[in-house]
């Protein structure tokens, strides 16, 4: 496990996010005694459980655009992932991508709230789920065995989107939208889709 660990805090994307994180974390650490600083912080938590599944299957999977700046968007964000899933440089959302939604979010909440202290607890939540996510995503694409019942069985479903079908499983982290959603179907009855591997191929 410790070359494993060693391969995820070595990437650039999380080294950044994950520095960020912890600042952010100092920064509101005297507010803690505050109840709205924990909501902020669970807020931002759901948010981000919520917006892994919207965005995976909303947008990562769109049809393939005629847009040529739209479709290599999409292949380095999620595509290209499909084709080799083991790619370690593919595993990681880019701070590019990720850092942009996580201020303008948060930049929503502060509008809403007018509270700088609330603002930043709830990027401490999106970006403490983030860096879940893609440990999640991580172990679930790597040859090691989740210490967890749970991060098994999520392994699991993951690799069943992967190479079984693409149009179900989209949780990463949690199932529950899928169930609620439609998308998550008994692995056994789910005929593979001959797309799973390329994306691309997808009538646009």
């Amino acid at each position: 496990m410790k070359v494993y660990l060693k391969e995820f805090f070595s990437q650039f994307d999380i080294l950044v996010t994950g520095a960020v994180f912890l600042a952010a974390t100092v920064w509101i650490l005297p507010g803690l005694d505050q109840g709205g600083v924990w909501l902020a912080i669970l807020a931002g938590m759901v948010g981000y459980a919520c917006s892994e599944y919207l965005i995976h299957r909303f947008f990562f999977h769109l049809k393939p655009p005629k847009n040529p700046w739209l479709l290599k968007l999409l292949k380095r964000l999620h595509y290209d992932h499909h084709v080799d899933p083991q790619n370690r440089k593919l595993l990681f959302l880019p701070i590019w991508y990720s850092f942009p939604l996580i201020a303008l979010t948060s930049a929503g909440v502060y509008a809403l709230t007018g509270n700088l202290l609330w603002t930043v607890a709830f990027a401490v939540g999106v970006m403490g789920y983030l860096l879940h996510y893609e440990w999640m995503h991580f172990i679930a694409h790597r040859p090691v065995k989740p210490f967890t019942p749970w991060g098994r069985y999520m392994k699991k479903v993951h690799l069943w989107h992967h190479f079984k079908n693409e149009h179900y499983w989209f949780g990463v982290t949690q199932p529950f939208l899928d169930m609620g959603l439609g998308t998550y179907r008994r692995e056994r009855e789910t005929e593979r889709s001959e797309t799973v591997r390329d994306l691309e191929r997808r009538p646009s």
